[in-house]
């Protein structure tokens, strides 16, 4: 039982760290949009409805995107703990808060190994070009893991919620998590159309949403407990 302080209103020390911990789950998904779509917006080059953010990591401002996903990956990893104190005891309270502390350590990799420039981007870079060098390879496998890894934590995290009669929960979780593997699946099927393009980003901004959504979910939890 978490208990507050009748008179100062403040809680006790986990209970304070826990939402702390989840606090940085709020605050990743709009850093990291916020970053890409200011770049996305600005950058000579580049074009929404052909590149992936990821190539915004090339360029004499590239330094911005890898920041950006390294700093994005350390709020996730922080989330991810905050997650596991916040469901404990119960289903879903080890495997879920592991897979999305996989996805935050897969951001920060992805930062580290930069994706290759492609399709005219950065400026100099042919209109034509798709070659992947042993860096651009991490990258993408980073990538890959992170997202089947997030994937499964939407639907373990699904299971959880309905287990604890949150069915409104439960199923906009599931249909998160089902939505962005398509469109990852989509993304990866190397289609490059505007519409598999957009349908991606949407998918990324979607899930970043529920993550802060869920954040603030389990952490007006905490202060009721």
């Amino acid at each position: 039982m978490t208990r507050i302080d009748d008179n100062t209103g403040t809680c006790e020390p986990a209970t304070a760290v826990t939402r702390s911990l989840l606090g940085y789950g709020i605050l990743a998904g709009p850093f990291y949009v916020t970053v890409s779509l200011v770049q996305a917006l600005t950058r000579e080059g580049f074009d929404v409805t052909r590149h992936s953010w990821s190539i915004l990591s090339n360029g004499s401002l590239g330094w911005i995107q890898i920041t950006n996903f390294v700093l994005t990956g350390l709020m996730v990893v922080a989330f991810a703990v905050g997650l596991g104190r916040a469901l404990r005891p119960g289903r879903g309270a080890v495997w879920a808060p592991r897979l999305v502390g996989a996805y935050g350590v897969s951001l920060v990799a992805a930062g580290a190994f930069r994706a290759d420039p492609a399709l005219g981007f950065p400026a100099g870079t042919p209109a034509d070009a798709r070659d992947v060098s042993w860096h651009g390879l991490v990258h993408l496998a980073a990538g890959a893991v992170g997202f089947l890894c997030l994937v499964a934590a939407c639907l373990i995290l699904a299971r959880r919620f309905s287990a604890d009669g949150q069915r409104g929960w439960a199923w906009f979780t599931r249909i998160v998590g089902i939505a962005f593997l398509g469109a990852f699946v989509g993304i990866a099927s190397g289609a490059g159309s505007v519409a598999t393009t957009l349908v991606f980003v949407a998918a990324v901004i979607l899930v970043w949403g529920w993550m802060s959504a869920v954040s603030i979910h389990l952490y007006r939890r905490q202060a009721s407990r």
